[in-house]
């Protein structure tokens, strides 16, 4: 059990039978009035975000996440299949359950399952990964004064913004997480 006075970034509880994450916390202490915990919690099901406030006094259960490294085999089509590289089982996911997790991570690489209670929940894709750009217009020296960017298709299909001097052909880092680029391999 885990009391609302020492919630951090990160912590997942169970709360009413839905599992949340904590977002954002702020201790709050009113000059009239009892002291409160506001707190910005995600659903990890469906990823909507609902505000709370909680007394420092309130316990609630931690929610016990399972964190897996999967191969990503390939895409049918209809489904996107993974397997635990110890066990050999393979999972079968559909796009929905998949989302844009996968926009920059090629067949054969690993990433992280996420359930609760065996129920998988989301996909953490690698946090950087090396791609290689398979469509972008030349940029020109000269056309700006300060680093403008271009629109780059990388071998996953997914869209970058890049500088102008990275060319086709070329493999670039991607940061997962916000989807920019961070530097040529």
């Amino acid at each position: 059990m885990v009391s609302a006075g020492d919630f951090r970034n990160g912590l997942t509880l169970e709360i009413d039978n839905v599992v949340y994450q904590v977002i954002e916390f702020q201790h709050v202490k009113p000059g009239k009035g009892a002291a409160f915990v506001r707190t910005k919690l995600k659903d990890i099901k469906n990823g909507g975000v609902v505000e709370k406030t909680f007394r420092p006094t309130e316990k609630y259960p931690q929610a016990h996440i399972e964190r897996n490294d999967m191969q990503y085999l390939y895409s049918d089509g209809d489904l996107f299949h993974f397997m635990n590289t110890e066990t050999f089982d393979q999972i079968a996911m559909t796009p929905d359950q998949v989302g844009d997790s996968l926009k920059f991570v090629k067949e054969n690489e690993m990433v992280k399952m996420l359930s609760h209670q065996g129920q998988v929940f989301a996909i953490e894709p690698p946090l950087f990964v090396e791609l290689e750009i398979t469509d972008t217009e030349p940029g020109f020296k000269g056309d700006t004064a300060q680093g403008a960017t271009k629109p780059a298709t990388v071998e996953t299909g997914a869209l970058v913004y890049v500088p102008l001097f990275v060319n086709q052909g070329e493999k670039i880092q991607i940061d997962t997480r916000t989807g920019e680029y961070m530097k040529r391999v």
